[in-house]
């Protein structure tokens, strides 16, 4: 930030004040609004816009991303909180949800220094994209309590709703009444009008028929008294960090996946590449301060930065701008929001849940690939059947399997490329869980062929490594082969392979890799067509000695 600082144009700080009064307006009533989704006080949302976001304006390095609360990392905070037995009382709520930002906070900036930022790819864009659209369903769930004016019960997606529609002769009218008329006016104004920031619209309106009104007294619940002032440093109990670490882990990954994600879809050109270890420590020293400050985890959000970065943020400047006016709204509008009614936090909260259930990606996803089209649904499905924080690690360990599938299952290509020469081409790496899978399919390509091969040629074009168990494997392929009166050569135009296959050389057969007078008559080449040549070259059909 220092340096930024010294950087800094005068021609940018007056877009970077547009860019941060415009995004403020977004993101202050959200941060009530995801407040009362993770069950804490609304307070403590504006916690989250402000001191995480100050802290990563001062270290972070992407440009338009705006650090803050999410309805994702809300509901998995209110799932932790859960967890803990912390969800019924307010100041427990609090500490609990302050200690789960510094875990957030530690694991991240531990990822950061042991420099893991490669683990976001490890989550597939179908399971990513089934997650979100679960995410989106379960939060529509959380939010019926509130627009009915009901309470619902239940911890997964399908109770939920069944709980819901249990109750629904016990629904208040007003309460539909006003969740309905704010639901009317967010999606009115997102189609018509989406330069006006809907939800400070939608809360301003709220507040002014409350106050004009007698809701309260037909049933409306309201958000109630507000504790106004800055937050301030508190060490949170440590007693509860065993049961926490779990779901500390889960938001820790969900946190940066939205992070990285939203700071890369819109950095501009002219922006440096965004460092995914820098942001690991960026996002680390933000949940690790919020923490220390009564906040909850944070995370970069898709729709802010959307709204940051479309009204022209220059610098980090614009976030220190939102949050100076969560600030105020703290310091001076904390009387206001007691008089803002529950259904109107959960129709902003609904239509951000709205906009996670996008099943265009699903469909794409579909019309090229049907497995990974049914992975995704997998990971929807969990989300809905086991919860958020057990469908964070459903997401996480389908996209481990399918990476370990893959990595077993090499795709091989053969096909005989001169007259009694067959070149077998394994795409992907050769190791100790597929080494035997891959040689036995080898065999089997060899017994297919017709006429039989004099030499089976193994290209190892793409393939990065070889381990020993994989060269162990060559070896028996290598005997099988002289068994049935044919020889192995390995092409192998990658260093590493090569080096390893020469270190082996009396592994597989040969003692001088100069000719083929080894035992098995096994001769590496360093590339294909060296060796197609070799064997176009020959006067006599390749055989191995007796």
């Amino acid at each position: 930030m220092a340096g930024l600082l010294v950087r800094y144009r005068r021609d940018w700080l007056r877009w970077d004040l547009l860019a941060g009064l415009t995004t403020a307006a977004v993101v202050v009533p959200q941060a009530v609004a995801y407040a009362s989704l993770a069950g804490l006080p609304v307070e403590v949302g504006l916690y989250v816009a402000i001191v995480p976001m100050v802290a990563y304006a001062l270290v972070g390095s992407s440009r338009p991303l705006s650090v803050s609360s999410t309805s994702t990392i809300s509901i998995l905070t209110a799932g932790a909180l859960v967890e803990a037995g912390a969800d019924g009382d307010p100041g427990r709520a609090v500490a609990t949800a302050s200690l789960l930002a510094l875990l957030v906070g530690g694991f991240l900036a531990a990822a950061g220094l042991l420099r893991l930022g490669f683990l976001a790819d490890f989550i597939s864009s179908p399971v990513l994209a089934g997650f979100k659209a679960g995410m989106g369903l379960y939060i529509a769930a959380s939010q019926l309590g509130k627009v009915l004016g009901v309470p619902v019960e239940g911890d997964s997606f399908f109770a939920k709703v069944w709980s819901a529609l249990g109750q629904l002769g016990d629904a208040n009218p007003a309460t539909v009444a006003l969740a309905l008329g704010g639901l009317a006016a967010l999606l009115a104004l997102h189609r018509w009008a989406p330069n006006v920031p809907g939800p400070l619209v939608v809360v301003v309106l709220g507040i002014a028929l409350v106050a004009s009104t007698d809701l309260e007294g037909r049933g409306v619940a309201l958000v109630g008294p507000v504790n106004g002032g800055l937050p301030t440093f508190a060490l949170p109990d440590l007693d509860g960090v065993g049961r926490l670490l779990p779901a500390a882990a889960g938001i820790a990954l969900m946190s940066f996946i939205e992070s990285i994600s939203a700071a890369r879809a819109f950095a501009a050109r002219t922006d440096p590449p965004v460092d995914a270890d820098r942001e690991l420590l960026a996002l680390g020293a933000a949940n690790l301060a919020g923490g220390l400050f009564q906040a909850y985890p944070a995370g970069g959000g898709t729709s802010q930065t959307a709204v940051n970065d479309g009204a022209g943020a220059r610098t980090q400047v614009a976030e220190l701008v939102t949050a100076a006016m969560a600030v105020l709204t703290l310091t001076l509008l904390a009387s206001l929001l007691a008089d803002l009614a529950q259904p109107i936090l959960g129709a902003i909260v609904l239509v951000a849940a709205i906009g996670l259930v996008n099943l265009a990606p699903l469909r794409r996803i579909r019309s090229v690939r049907q497995r990974d089209f049914w992975l995704g649904l997998v990971a929807l499905g969990g989300v809905l059947t086991f919860g958020v924080l057990r469908g964070v690690l459903v997401a996480v360990l389908i996209s481990l399997l399918v990476l370990l599938h893959e990595l077993d299952h090499p795709h091989i290509v053969a096909g005989q490329s001169a007259p009694g020469l067959l070149v077998v081409r394994p795409e992907g790496r050769l190791f100790f869980a597929n080494a035997r899978r891959v040689v036995d399919q080898i065999g089997a390509i060899v017994v297919d062929q017709q006429p039989p091969p004099r030499v089976v040629l193994l290209d190892l074009t793409v393939v990065p490594d070889l381990e020993i168990t994989a060269l162990d494997r060559l070896a028996d392929l290598a005997e099988d082969l002289h068994g049935q009166g044919m020889i192995l050569w390995v092409a192998a135009p990658s260093q590493r392979p090569l080096e390893m296959l020469r270190r082996a050389a009396e592994l597989l057969g040969r003692t001088d890799l100069q000719s083929d007078t080894g035992r098995l008559g096994v001769r590496l080449f360093p590339t294909i067509d060296e060796a197609i040549s070799a064997h176009r070259d020959r006067p006599q059909p390749d055989r191995p000695p007796a």
